[in-house]
């Protein structure tokens, strides 16, 4: 049964160009583990050997088999209510977070639904698994955060709720890059 939410949500994504061929990853808490997708997993083609359980709070053998963001889910877990998280790289997103420190969608949805999404950052590129601690802290507040450069990181209690956030950020960024482009000012 858990397969199929992974899988509804990793084609969605992957039809909706939220994730490459190879990108992106997707868990669900249970209790003290996690089941989130293995490394290099394409997420439009899940199979149930896709899918790595694994603890939260303390490594083993399954543990080298996850994503590579593992270390920030894991963060999230021990920091947050969420039960489920959604890790994508939405382009639109992806290119306002380089020129913004946070995005503030004019949309409707987005202004309901967001608010407003923080941009975190380092000083050059961020590595897989980095900022585990500064993308879980700021998930305490908001419900997506983006990763300048990167990509974003969703929770929700299901699945379908984080990859909903997701879409709502990268349609909110899509309308903002139109209105840069068209150089009108939101107020």
């Amino acid at each position: 049964m858990l397969i199929k939410q992974f899988q509804a949500v990793g084609r969605e994504l992957c039809a909706r160009g939220l994730v490459s061929s190879h990108s992106g990853n997707l868990s669900i808490r249970l209790g003290e583990r996690l089941c989130i997708t293995h490394r290099g997993s394409m997420l439009g083609q899940l199979e149930e050997h896709d899918l790595v359980e694994t603890g939260i709070y303390k490594n083993d053998r399954f543990t080298p088999l996850a994503s590579t963001e593992l270390p920030v889910h894991r963060e999230i877990y021990k920091r947050t209510s969420a039960s489920a998280i959604v890790h994508a790289h939405p382009a639109y997103a992806v290119a306002l977070s380089f020129c913004e420190k946070e995005i503030v969608p004019c949309d409707m949805e987005g202004m309901l639904l967001l608010s407003r999404v923080p941009v975190l950052a380092k000083k050059g590129p961020v590595a897989p698994g980095e900022m585990a601690e500064e993308i879980a802290e700021a998930l305490t507040k908001h419900k997506v955060v983006m990763v300048r450069g990167h990509g974003s990181f969703a929770v929700g209690q299901l699945l379908e709720e984080a990859y909903y956030y997701t879409t709502t950020l990268e349609e909110s960024c899509r309308v903002l890059y139109l209105l840069k482009m068209l150089q009108i000012k939101v107020s």
